[in-house]
């Protein structure tokens, strides 16, 4: 039972983390989070066949 408890909660800590993440990245203006290019590529992740 304590267990189940435990593995809930650390469940919804990622889960709460991950969308925190998302949601830092889309306000500061990131098109494409966790693109492979860094950020460098033109907003459509076409991934890793470089910038524009």
């Amino acid at each position: 039972m304590m267990a189940n408890i435990i593995a809930g909660g650390l469940a919804a800590v990622v889960v709460f983390a991950a969308a925190l993440y998302v949601y830092r990245a889309k306000k500061s203006g990131k098109k494409c989070i966790g693109c492979p290019d860094a950020g460098g590529c033109c907003g459509g992740c076409r991934g890793g066949q470089g910038p524009c």
